[in-house]
């Protein structure tokens, strides 16, 4: 009778064993199957700047914010915001860090482009990213009066108004705005790669190039508010491309 209960005790324990070893392997296969991340990466979290902090930002540090904004842009790593808080904080006053002037074209997000939030950048936008003496008046509101830093002017390439002015389009009123942008055609008659149509890829590029830098110049001689501000180191003026196919911007 003894002997019976205890070979019925060793065949419950050997079970047991076994159902221990198997719910082991179960968990062994079931955490191996899973991927763990190595570490979750930590949201940047930005608010609205205040007058001090963008007192404190020189116009180098500004150009370095946006450099590391676009490389975010480029990995799709962007900085967490609360919009709705950021509207709200911003009421009571704007203390941006740059003006962007920039073309018209749909696909050139400026904001996101420098992962820039709400107060962040004045942006003017025109096809054809050209200035005259409406922007030139903002410009100098958003250095002289509201304190940004730095001004970069924006063109992008396959732009449609530099196309078009290459073209000589007669269009309403877009052949009077195509007027700004013929300077830069004008400038790029030197071009030795091939045809000087805007069918020419690499010259359409020249011409970008060519506008920005005219317009960077114009700003220095038609504003002697902003001239004044960069010789003392207070902004700094200066051009860019954004590549339409990577979302890159080249400073120039």
């Amino acid at each position: 009778m003894f002997g019976l209960l205890k070979q019925m005790h060793m065949k419950q324990s050997v079970l047991h064993i076994g159902v221990f070893a198997l719910l082991l392997s179960a968990c062994a296969t079931h955490k191996n199957s899973v991927t763990i991340p190595s570490h979750t990466p930590v949201a940047r979290v930005e608010k609205v700047l205040s007058a001090e902090e963008q007192k404190a930002l020189t116009p180098e540090l500004v150009l370095e914010s946006l450099k590391a904004g676009n490389d975010r842009f480029l990995n799709n790593d962007f900085t967490a915001r609360d919009h709705s808080k950021m509207v709200r904080d911003a009421s009571a006053g704007q203390y941006p860090q740059a003006v962007i002037i920039s073309c018209l074209d749909s696909r050139v997000s400026v904001e996101d482009t420098f992962d820039k939030g709400i107060g962040d950048l004045f942006i003017g936008r025109v096809a054809g990213n050209f200035v005259n003496t409406d922007l030139l008046g903002s410009i100098e509101y958003g250095c002289k009066v509201a304190g940004a830093k730095l001004v970069v002017v924006m063109g992008h390439q396959e732009c449609g108004a530099i196309k078009s002015a290459i073209d000589n389009v007669q269009l309403g009123n877009i052949t009077a705005m195509l007027e700004n942008i013929k300077p830069a055609v004008e400038k790029s008659q030197d071009f030795t790669g091939g045809d000087k149509t805007s069918r020419n890829k690499e010259f359409l590029k020249y011409v970008t190039m060519n506008n920005v830098l005219l317009n960077v110049e114009k700003i220095r001689t038609q504003s002697p508010i902003l001239l004044e501000m960069e010789q003392k180191g207070e902004i700094r003026i200066l051009g860019a491309i954004y590549d339409i196919h990577t979302g890159k911007v080249t400073f120039l």
